[in-house]
């Protein structure tokens, strides 16, 4: 198994158009229908690729809640001393926030 990213996904091929590989029947009441239809509709996709993209959203934010990170010892030590040490200011950061927001210019 390949993976991507930062080691936590694996590798997924999305399926071509019309191949279905492993269909998925749910139950859904008819308000939710219509919430997903919206929001897909918004979205310019299909109810199907919708709900695809959002259950596997829904997968990789589990699977990296729960993902072991592994380091070494002096490892861990330089990430603790990262984190215990003053912050240092982004230059970007900074920029964005001397800037007025688009609603403020108007």
């Amino acid at each position: 198994m390949h993976y991507k990213g930062a080691g936590f996904f694996p590798e997924q091929s999305m399926p071509s158009r019309g191949l279905r590989e492993h269909p998925v029947s749910m139950r859904l009441a008819e308000t939710d229908v219509a919430t997903i239809d919206r929001a897909a509709s918004l979205r310019g996709r299909s109810r199907t690729e919708f709900m695809r993209d959002a259950a596997v959203r829904a997968a990789e934010e589990v699977l990296m809640e729960n993902a072991l990170i592994r380091m070494s010892p002096d490892g861990f030590s330089a990430f603790v001393e990262a984190l215990s040490g003053p912050a240092q200011p982004a230059p970007e950061m900074v920029e964005l926030f001397r800037k007025r927001a688009f609603w403020e210019q108007h």
